[in-house]
């Protein structure tokens, strides 16, 4: 198929592109010059010179905590718009078919872990990444407004966990949890110094290979028809924000000494996903978090540092 992938130059842009050209797929990723998501017109004109059969939405203003606190009025109203700008444009120029990137972000913070799929709107959000949450929230509702009103459409809604690997965002400002820690955990060694960890390490995170979201894409695309409306994709366990800073220390050798700053903050207890609608959809992970870790280091070290 011709594919047309917003966010194309960013973590999960890049990889899910490299898999679909292997696969024979003609796959279109306008870098921000090409194309301005902001703007509807724009959007409207690309889609509809180069006519492709389906689009990818997974371009965003995405960052961690800090960023996200930061810039709660740019992570709402960007998000917002590239979300609108780009699911109906698609709708407007006649595209059937539509991947939506959602997040676990769009889950309530309180509750019940696995977070299954129909608890969307259930309670409230976590107040750390409220405006990028609702921005999803809002994209993916489109998503499902659009298909009750149009049979013939598939706008469907795929909501990674936590991702990490390949093409991430290294520097603090903007990296999120495992980037972040390969990065300190590297200069630390480097520098024989300790390594910060915010809040008590306690909390659990679920964090995806992007190899793995890549390959979980291309099973959607190849099934898009039984895919569910909206699904989670996952690995399927979470692990605590200390047990991630020790892998990562293992991964790169480091010796030395982590201490925790309570002063900072870090979010919601848990937040794993569901996976049962993804396993009984046909797809597993198959990427352990040292193989990942593994994999993002060397990535690290031949391109950041290289």
């Amino acid at each position: 198929m011709i594919i047309m992938i917003t966010g194309g130059s960013g973590l999960v842009g890049r990889n899910i592109s490299e898999r679909l050209r292997d696969e024979g797929h003609e796959v279109l990723a306008p870098s921000h010059a090409e194309l301005n998501l902001l703007s509807y017109d724009d959007v409207f004109r690309y889609m509809t010179s180069k006519n492709p059969e389906m689009v990818i939405h997974c371009a965003g203003k995405v960052g961690g905590i800090q960023a996200n606190i930061r810039e709660p009025v740019r992570f709402l109203i960007d998000n917002i718009d590239m979300g609108r700008n780009v699911i109906m444009a698609a709708f407007e120029a006649g595209i059937g078919k539509l991947l939506n990137f959602g997040s676990s972000c769009m889950y309530p913070r309180n509750a019940d872990n696995p977070l299954k799929e129909e608890y969307i709107l259930q309670g409230e959000l976590e107040p750390t990444n409220e405006g990028y949450a609702l921005a999803k929230i809002t994209a993916q509702r489109l998503c499902s407004y659009i298909m009750k009103e149009n049979k013939d459409y598939s706008y469907k809604t795929l909501m990674p966990c936590n991702l990490y690997g390949k093409y991430d965002k290294f520097d603090l400002a903007h990296a999120h949890m495992i980037p972040a820690a390969i990065n300190k955990v590297h200069a630390a060694k480097m520098d024989r110094s300790i390594v910060t960890v915010w809040g008590t390490g306690k909390v659990k995170r679920e964090f995806m290979y992007v190899g793995d979201l890549s390959d979980c894409v291309s099973h959607c695309i190849r099934n898009f028809k039984s895919m569910p409306e909206v699904l989670n994709a996952g690995i399927g366990r979470d692990f605590s924000i200390n047990d991630y800073y020790r892998t990562v220390a293992d991964v790169i050798g480091y010796k030395g000494e982590f201490v925790h700053d309570t002063t900072k903050p870090e979010g919601m207890k848990q937040k794993l996903v569901d996976t049962t609608l993804l396993n009984s959809f046909g797809w597993k992970s198959n990427v352990s978090l040292l193989q990942g870790i593994e994999e993002t280091y060397k990535y690290y070290l031949t391109t950041i540092k290289g």
